[in-house]
């Protein structure tokens, strides 16, 4: 599996509590939420800005992915949740076709792996083709890189929901990647659609940008405190790693420090995904049994068959 730059070694960042002004409360002054929103993405920034070794970056970001399609399904009115589109998408056979909210996580998940280099407007166009050419993008985000980067989301999602108003999934994905980019990620890490309500989106710039600033605070604080327990949860499978005795132990502990879920007939058997690892049916359901008897990874549906597993 392709792996982004080599980790960086230097002491890990401090998971101490945020403070507790930044979260906002109410219905607080633009001034005090444009000074939150900063604080929280300041505080989330050494988490998220570069390769990390205690911080799963790959996993967190398909985490948020997640969160970010079971938003976009509420907006959408569709009743799918959190169970629903792990279900489409991760027990979904290699050639299938998702249904309408997998869809939705499928784009989300292809939008945190897009890399926001020199490149970013033409790869989210072949992210989400339904936004038009790299140079209909380009024009959406014309003039918005004088302002702040939360402002800058807030004018693009705007102009995009103008544009295209029943996409309402892809216009939150470029403006999710107008912040990031804006804040010098090299990825896509969603933090504004969880805290925004439909009303939101089509209630005009200067209020859709006051609720970018809220969302971008509460996501911000959110998406830190995610990555605090994911790493948690990262050192104790690195700690049994060494431990497993199967061969294909450690292409499996890569998958499961890269993705939200796994199932073990299709991502890990009979080639571990993103691998050239071999690992049969029976091998792939013992080790994920492994591991949740090591108390280092879930079963995630409940169910006695179509399991699904994860951190």
């Amino acid at each position: 599996m392709k792996r982004s730059s080599a980790p960086r070694t230097d002491p890990p960042p401090d998971f101490g509590p945020a403070p507790s002004w930044i979260r906002p409360r109410g219905a607080e002054q633009p001034e005090l939420l444009a000074f939150q929103a900063g604080a929280a993405l300041a505080a989330l920034h050494p988490v998220v800005a570069q390769p990390r070794e205690d911080v799963p970056a790959e996993l967190l970001r398909d985490r948020l992915a997640l969160r970010a399609a079971e938003a976009c399904a509420r907006l959408a009115g569709r009743p799918e949740r959190v169970a629903d589109l792990r279900d489409e998408v991760h027990l979904l056979r290699p050639g299938g076709r998702p249904g309408p909210a997998g869809a939705i996580f499928d784009l989300w998940r292809a939008a945190v792996r897009t890399p926001l280099d020199r490149r970013w407007t033409a790869r989210m166009a072949e992210t989400a083709p339904v936004l038009g050419s790299a140079e209909s993008l380009t024009e959406t985000l014309a003039g918005a890189e004088d302002l702040g980067p939360v402002a800058q989301a807030g004018r693009v999602l705007a102009r995009a929901i103008e544009a295209w108003p029943r996409e309402e999934a892809a216009a939150l994905v470029l403006a999710e990647a107008t912040l990031c980019r804006a804040l010098g990620w090299d990825r896509v890490a969603p933090l504004l659609s969880t805290g925004l309500r439909r009303g939101d989106l089509r209630a005009g710039e200067a209020a859709l940008t006051l609720a970018c600033h809220r969302a971008a605070a509460l996501g911000a604080l959110e998406a830190r405190a995610l990555a605090e327990d994911l790493s948690r949860r990262a050192a104790r499978l690195r700690a049994v790693a060494p431990k497993l005795r199967a061969k294909a132990a450690r292409a499996a502990v890569d998958l499961f420090l890269a993705e939200d879920a796994l199932s073990p007939a299709i991502a890990l058997s009979p080639v571990i995904r993103g691998s050239a690892v071999r690992m049969t049916d029976r091998a792939a359901r013992r080790l994920c049994d492994r591991l949740v008897a090591l108390g280092v990874a879930r079963e995630l549906t409940g169910r006695s068959s179509f399991r699904l597993y994860g951190l």
